[in-house]
């Protein structure tokens, strides 16, 4: 075999590949090895357009089987693309930006997946004092954990505290009153959320749900029904709410995955982080390896001051700090994603493999 031949062979090659793992996530199946594959589209659009470069480079295109494998490299890339440049700034905001400076309205939320053994402490206190979050969210957080968090009740004295050895742990500080507060156990046992009304400055109350649910892993959930479950049932639950709604936490699930866009489609909340940035939140040793797990959704009543991907604490993620302006009249002009009847439908499937509703989810006040 000539070099030229060996060369084609491995393009070919790497083309199918390519091929394969941009079909296979739309393939709904809740396997690990199936899900996992909505996590590195900006890896894999990268790798796409590497190789597309090098069948411009080495293949004759005049050739038909040239010309056809360069435009599948071509088709590929332009699919991944599809799914993550609404988190780039070419997209327009589905949020708007906040023009109220009124501090009364402002709700500001550090969310931080701590990773249990990490034991820089300090590191993320100093971030808290630094940033001022008026409420502090941690995931992973056991025992330990909570003995140092606990220096902050002073500044933060509304808390629920659900201090864990199994990675799920999770723990909220707050400056502003938390009311009607409830650990639940929606999906799995020992993977908790919290759900609260938090009472803004103005006295609006504001239903809080933090959420952690486990990932697609061969080492946890060989799939990721239970995750989605949980997704789904929340978003159901807080679907059509006048009320205030804020959902944070780390979702195990990427901001472009079928998943959490199904998540958004059902509960009409808004991502604020379209048309800004995909604010890659893990892995924070990684730089080539990273996107976005950790997230924060809210309704129409709140537009956005500032996003942002916080600095290194030790941890495998870095924290993400979201100031909100509790703004109804500006927000109702906001839209999101919309549900069909093909999305009601899935949704029901999910949660009904699990034997849960939305009914199983918290309403704080009600």
């Amino acid at each position: 075999m000539t070099l030229a031949q060996m060369l084609n062979v491995i393009l070919s090659c790497a083309t199918l590949a390519l091929v394969t793992v941009t079909l296979l996530p739309l393939w709904h199946h809740p396997h690990w090895l199936v899900r996992g594959l909505d996590f590195p589209r900006l890896q894999l659009a990268t790798l796409a357009a590497l190789l597309f470069l090098l069948q411009l480079c080495w293949l004759d295109l005049e050739l038909g089987i040239n010309g056809i494998l360069a435009g599948v490299t071509l088709a590929c890339l332009a699919g991944q693309l599809c799914w993550i440049i609404p988190y780039t700034p070419v997209w327009p905001p589905e949020v708007k930006a906040s023009n109220n400076a009124d501090s009364e309205r402002k709700i500001s939320i550090l969310t931080a997946n701590v990773l249990t053994p990490n034991r820089q402490a300090q590191a993320l206190l100093e971030l808290v004092r630094q940033y001022q979050p008026d409420v502090l969210v941690t995931l992973e957080s056991d025992a330990w954990w909570q003995r140092h968090l606990d220096t902050l009740q002073t500044e933060m004295p509304y808390s629920i505290k659900c201090p864990l050895d199994n990675l799920y742990g999770m723990h909220v500080y707050s400056r502003l009153p938390l009311e009607n507060s409830e650990i639940s156990f929606l999906v799995e046992e020992g993977v908790p959320s919290m759900h609260a009304q938090l009472r803004l400055r103005n006295g609006v109350l504001v239903d809080m749900h933090f959420l952690h649910p486990a990932p697609p892993s061969p080492t946890q959930n060989p799939e990721s029904a239970e995750r989605d479950a949980e997704l789904v049932i929340v978003a159901r639950s807080v679907a059509g709410r006048n009320q205030p709604v804020i959902v944070t936490g780390d979702l195990n699930d990427v901001a472009w995955s079928a998943t959490t866009r199904l998540f958004r489609k059902l509960s009409g909340l808004l991502d604020p982080r379209v048309g800004r940035g995909m604010f890659n939140t893990f892995h924070a040793h990684y730089p080539f390896l990273r996107w976005p797990l950790d997230h924060l959704f809210h309704s129409q009543h709140f537009t956005v001051d500032s996003i942002q991907r916080l600095p290194s604490f030790g941890s495998d993620h870095f924290g993400l700090f979201t100031e909100l302006s509790y703004a109804p009249a500006r927000g109702a002009e906001q839209e999101g994603l919309d549900a069909d009847h093909s999305d009601r439908m899935r949704a029901r499937s999910i949660a009904d493999r699990q034997n849960v509703s939305a009914a199983d989810v918290p309403r704080p006040g009600t």
